[in-house]
């Protein structure tokens, strides 16, 4: 993918890498949105629309459009974990389209499917942090030398005051500091 000046090369493995992250994390809590919504198939048909990617398919509208629908699908459910769950869906297949900008933002490609899917956790046992750090610490484990390399070419995630923020912010200073 060519960068623009200021910006960076991004390869489409290396997007590939970011968007199975991505997946990873949306699956572990897929379950929490299905649990109450089985007929709504949205989150997990933008899961698969980004393991296609990650397999090789091209990236198309397709990754778009499933993102889009998981991220209304939060909107309409019913309970926050579910809905949490629902957005690191959206988010799994939004991560194909991360850009090589050097802003902060971006990060969230790469970062936010894991933390939605902490908070998600985290609802599901009655608000419990803990959940949130089990889930946040496997992130940490399966976070490979490139996605590293990936997320290092971008500033600092930006700064909120949500939960998810402080998530994602905790998981990108870990990823950023040496083993």
């Amino acid at each position: 993918m060519q960068a623009d000046k200021g910006d960076f090369e991004l390869s489409m493995d290396e997007l590939r890498v970011v968007t199975r992250y991505a997946a990873e994390s949306a699956e572990e809590v897929l379950s929490v949105f299905e649990e109450n919504n089985p007929e709504d198939l949205r989150p997990r048909l933008a899961i698969e629309a980004a393991w296609a990617f990650v397999h090789g398919a091209a990236r198309t509208n397709v990754q778009r459009v499933r993102a889009l629908d998981a991220h209304r699908a939060a909107k309409e459910v019913a309970g926050a974990a579910a809905e949490f769950a629902a957005r690191s869906a959206g988010d799994a297949a939004a991560a194909a389209y991360l850009h090589p900008l050097a802003k902060a933002t971006q990060v969230g490609h790469i970062l936010r499917a894991a933390a939605n899917a902490a908070r998600a956790a985290e609802l599901t046992a009655s608000g419990d942090p803990a959940e949130g750090e089990a889930l946040m610490e496997r992130a940490r484990r399966r976070a490979t030398p490139t996605l590293i390399d990936v997320l290092s070419r971008y500033p600092l995630a930006p700064v909120g005051k949500s939960r998810v923020a402080h998530l994602m912010q905790a998981l990108d200073s870990s990823l950023r500091t040496p083993r």
